[in-house]
């Protein structure tokens, strides 16, 4: 049960980064407190506003849009390689298509737009986090496996599709790559129902 723990925390925290990548590393400055020889009391500390965030490119969204489907599809194939529960491999096959076919459109529609997604930390940061999530998965057989798979495509799923919502979305400029990720909304959505509804048949 840790282990699978620590894989579902390991998948949380690689989608997580897509939030946290997204912004400049923030520094607040303070300054240095004067001492004088009149007052007794330190002069209070005064943070600097942090800046804002720096807003993704669609280059770069489009290079996190690939990057995050393909990780999904890597999984898929490894659950079919291991596993022998239909529910579960019947689960992966839709993941491997689906994801599959978002790629296609997505490397369509920058090709179209002649417009090269961009590597950047987000991208680095889940291909990590994806690696070390694949390697968890390795060790693991039948039932177990089955269990640590499901459970990850789960949180994967949720926090796919709160990052797609909150911070794609309203990131890209072009109105095709937005009209994309809006129109992939709605399928993550379904993977998320699907994926909850093998979990609670493996229970």
């Amino acid at each position: 049960m840790k282990n699978v723990t620590k894989l579902v925390a390991i998948s949380l925290l690689a989608s997580t980064l897509l939030l946290i990548s997204y912004s400049c590393k923030k520094t607040i400055e303070q300054p240095a407190s004067t001492e004088t020889t009149t007052e007794t009391t330190a002069t209070p500390e005064v943070a600097t506003p942090a800046p804002e965030p720096a807003k993704l490119t669609d280059p770069e969204i489009a290079s996190i849009a690939v990057t995050a489907n393909q990780i999904d599809v890597d999984y898929a194939e490894i659950a079919l390689k291991k596993s022998t529960n239909k529910a579960v491999t019947d689960f992966a096959k839709t993941m491997a298509k689906d994801h599959k076919a978002v790629i296609d459109q997505a490397v369509a529609l920058a090709k179209k737009l002649n417009v090269t997604p961009q590597d950047n930390s987000t991208t680095q940061s889940l291909l990590k986090g994806a690696t070390d999530v694949k390697a968890k998965f390795e060790t693991k057989s039948a039932a177990d496996f089955d269990k640590a798979y499901v459970d990850n495509e789960v949180e994967y799923h949720k926090a796919v599709i709160s990052v797609v919502e909150n911070d794609l979305i309203p990131s890209a400029t072009n109105p095709e790559l937005k009209a994309l990720l809006e129109s992939a909304l709605p399928l993550f959505k379904e993977h998320l129902a699907h994926a909850q509804m093998v979990q609670k048949s493996l229970k």
